[in-house]
């Protein structure tokens, strides 16, 4: 069995103009958003045994939270380029390649995210909320095979539904 969780970013400020789409950090919504959901992931679900993260700063400030609420190595985050504003194909061969272990959590961006969700489980969900987490359980045993089967709808927590 295989679990993915897919982290979309939390809410991000507009109060710097001078800062590209890039770099802009957490908004205050975003920071206490993610609070509450590192704490209520950290009680609700086992620590993955991996994160991947667009390096974008809300994403990367996203995975920071989570990784405290759950006592994930904060140095064993792996920066991914190519998560920033990934389509859902791109994000699949990147699990495909670099996913180790038996849980992974990705943390990135729409509309990639929730076109990811609605592929790899045949489900419908219009969007994956900012600071939200979708879990799917595979029965798979290696990551190569993540599209060979749909995956099970584990999880879908939204900071407004906890």
């Amino acid at each position: 069995m295989k679990t993915l969780y897919i982290v979309r970013h939390a809410k991000s400020s507009w109060s710097f103009n001078q800062l590209d789409d890039f770099n802009r950090p957490l908004g205050k919504r975003g920071r206490k958003d993610v609070i509450k959901m590192s704490k209520f992931m950290a009680s609700h679900h086992p620590c993955p045994d991996q994160f991947i993260c667009s390096p974008a700063s809300r994403a990367f400030y996203t995975a920071l939270y989570l990784a405290d609420g759950w006592n994930y190595p904060e140095e064993e985050i792996s920066l991914e380029p190519g998560l920033y504003h990934a389509d859902e194909e791109e994000i699949i061969e990147l699990i495909k390649n670099d996913a180790r272990g038996d849980s992974l959590a990705i943390f990135g961006h729409n509309p990639g995210f929730t076109d990811l969700a609605n592929i790899l489980t045949g489900n419908f969900i219009g969007n994956i909320p900012t600071c939200s987490v979708y879990g799917i359980e595979f029965d798979i045993s290696q990551w190569d095979d993540i599209e060979s089967v749909k995956g099970r709808q584990i999880a879908f927590h939204t900071p407004k539904n906890i």
